[in-house]
């Protein structure tokens, strides 16, 4: 006899204080600001959160992997409206329609209550493309979603012509050509050590796809796009079909896999024309950004620890950090894709803050840029863990505030939102009219652990060090993955 489904959910932290599941959907008009939003912000931020409709039947499920959850946050004429709703995957049609949950661990079929075509939670990230919202899970093809209402449309294949089962979270958009540039890995299905790259036209058709195959079946869940290459880093967590088989966790760190990158030409690039890099075993967080030099190297900019991030997933013997521990730092690979396959030189340290969720002026993505953006976590600002700690529940690793670092000065700008408070990934939002770089405003979701609500803090970049706005929400966002900024103007 099937045990009763949970009417609960499981007391741990990642379900519990700020992380306990927001499960609401619907709208707030006229949000409070305190300080003013400049007349020139006109536009949507778009994100996403994991946000489980329904207790698991996992106890431990990890936190990321509740159902995707899309809020969005419209500007116009210095006012704000919420609006937030579910995206209705077929896990989550299906749960709702069950009253329970019937998706088992994390990427493992093989724990399921029923069988799903698709088993995709559409909680990692939100882009806007031709015309489409498109809400992605790294293992699914996207959904789409309409960007007004956020009613979801269905499963996006770009009318049948997505050749993988799997979708990146982080597809690039050219700045200039408007090309959207993704991959899938696991292309093949779970297990499979195949990549799948794509370009897609701003028409939303195909314009290549090139098969690849990787060293290892290892998490790719971040790449970089310069005008001429692209660059695959791999995550030394790796994949076991024959583990999943036996309801094991889809990934397992690999203390002895090194760091592998993946070099091919963006165009015309043929499966053998991959070529993999290597470096010591190092867990490579998001990508900051990527570039060519006048001699033809590429500099590659993103977070590295030497340590397992994802510390839920231990290695064989169950090992895994301690949390407070990890430390990422922005560190800068200088890459030939013209050498032989090797490993790579030391990399360089560009900032070496304890961050991650970085973010730049993205009409600079690809090419040379000075600016970046990202949460940091600095326990010399202030911040009163004694009295949040009871009350933060579990997720990725705190950061305390947001910094702005010129690599061109080395100059560095820190924003402490305060004391009881702890910040999400930013967006910057380009100053209408102007085409200078970092020329600006930042905005990023806070969590207050005082009121246990959450707040939009808006900065002007001219003045990094203090809030432009406040937007207060009447209610409390758990933590969420990614997000960006639509703009209107």
């Amino acid at each position: 006899m099937a045990s009763p489904a949970p009417r609960h959910f499981p007391d741990r932290p990642q379900f519990s204080d700020f992380m306990k599941p927001c499960r609401f959907e619907g709208e707030v008009q006229n949000l409070e600001v305190h300080g003013d939003i400049p007349s020139d912000i006109n536009g949507t931020f778009y994100r996403v959160m994991p946000d489980p409709q329904l207790p698991p039947f996992i106890d431990n499920d990890p936190w990321l992997n509740g159902d995707g959850n899309v809020s969005a946050f419209r500007i116009k004429n210095g006012s704000v409206t919420f609006q937030q709703k579910y995206v209705r995957t077929e896990k989550f049609v299906r749960e709702r329609e069950a009253s329970r949950a019937l998706i088992g661990k994390y990427r493992n079929k093989f724990t399921d209550a029923v069988e799903f075509a698709v088993r995709s939670t559409a909680n990692t990230n939100i882009v806007s493309f031709n015309g489409q919202l498109l809400a992605l899970k790294e293992d699914s093809p996207p959904y789409a979603m309409d960007p007004e209402t956020l009613e979801t449309k269905g499963l996006y294949t770009f009318d049948g012509q997505l050749p993988s089962v799997t979708f990146t979270a982080h597809p690039k958009t050219d700045p200039v050509t408007g090309e959207l540039i993704c991959f899938g890995y696991e292309a093949k299905g779970d297990g499979s050590p195949d990549i799948c790259y794509y370009t897609i036209g701003p028409d939303g058709n195909f314009t290549q796809t090139v098969w690849l195959v990787s060293p290892v079946c290892g998490m790719i869940h971040d790449f970089a796009v310069t005008e001429n290459w692209v660059l695959f880093p791999v995550i030394p967590h790796l994949s076991d079909l024959e583990r999943l088989k036996q309801g094991g966790e889809h990934w397992q760190w690999s203390p002895k896999t090194p760091f592998y990158i993946g070099v091919i030409p963006r165009y015309g690039a043929k499966s053998s024309d991959i070529k993999w890099f290597t470096y010591k075993n190092s867990f490579p967080g998001h990508t900051v950004n990527a570039y060519e030099q006048d001699d033809g190297k590429i500099v590659f900019d993103l977070g590295l620890s030497d340590k397992n991030v994802f510390y839920w997933w231990p290695d064989a013997q169950g090992n895994s950090p301690e949390p407070s521990k990890i430390h990422t730092q922005i560190t800068r690979f200088t890459v030939d894709p013209n050498a032989e396959e090797g490993s790579l030189p030391e990399p360089e340290v560009l900032h070496d803050g304890n961050s991650e969720f970085y973010r730049i002026d993205d009409r600079f993505s690809g090419r040379k840029y000075s600016h970046s953006y990202f949460d940091l976590m600095d326990p010399r600002l202030g911040t009163d863990f004694t009295a949040i700690g009871p009350v933060m529940g579990g997720g990725y690793p705190p950061y305390n505030s947001l910094a702005h670092y010129d690599e061109s000065t080395g100059k560095t700008e820190v924003y402490f939102p305060g004391r009881t408070h702890l910040v999400q990934e930013p967006v910057f939002i380009p100053r209408a009219g102007s085409t200078e770089e970092g020329d600006g405003y930042l905005m990023a979701l806070v969590n207050n652990y005082r009121t246990l609500s959450s707040e939009l803090h808006l900065l002007d970049c001219r003045d990094f060090t203090k809030a432009r706005a406040t937007i207060l929400l009447p209610l409390r966002l758990r933590a969420g993955l990614h997000g960006n900024w639509v703009d209107n103007n």
